[in-house]
């Protein structure tokens, strides 16, 4: 009897402090970032599978971009230089719409097919920053996109 009655206060303990420690998890008086989809129209009448991006709290996370022309899937013509500064002028674009710049900009992953055209790419991505330099990955790539050659993604802060 004594066996039952320690068991059922360890099982009422166990299930009083787990309520407590998941209600501490719980705080509601805690504010919440909400997920929130970044699309147009425009976007969207492209169908893909993806947004143009997504907002949660103060932070903007771009889908890659390509260097294709605005509300197309087709790359301007000009080799990786022509198409770097498309890509960087289509985030450009992107983060205005949604209330941000390229200076709020804080990391960026550089998608290129070939590692050889890196300082090529260069010379259009430090000109499109002009003097802002945000954290970046560079990674090589086969198979990117619409046969492009560059990618960009990029992680903003919201507000000018």
């Amino acid at each position: 009897m004594q066996y039952l009655i320690t068991l059922a206060i360890g099982v009422f303990g166990g299930i009083c402090g787990a309520y407590l420690y998941h209600a501490s998890l719980d705080d509601s008086s805690a504010p919440r970032a909400e997920l929130q989809v970044l699309s147009t129209p425009a976007q969207d009448a492209l169908q893909l599978p993806f947004a143009e991006g997504v907002q949660i709290g103060d932070v903007i996370v771009l889908s890659g971009q390509i260097g294709a022309k605005p509300g197309t899937l087709k790359l301007v013509p000009g080799g990786v230089q022509a198409e770097t500064r498309q890509t960087l002028e289509n985030i450009k674009a992107s983060l205005e719409r949604y209330g941000s710049s390229m200076e709020r900009v804080f990391k960026c992953t550089v998608f290129i097919r070939d590692m050889a055209d890196w300082p090529a790419m260069n010379e259009v991505y430090v000109e499109m920053f002009d003097g802002h330099r945000p954290a970046r990955s560079a990674v090589g790539a086969s198979g990117l996109a619409l046969d492009g050659n560059v990618e960009i993604e990029c992680f903003a802060l919201a507000g000018r």
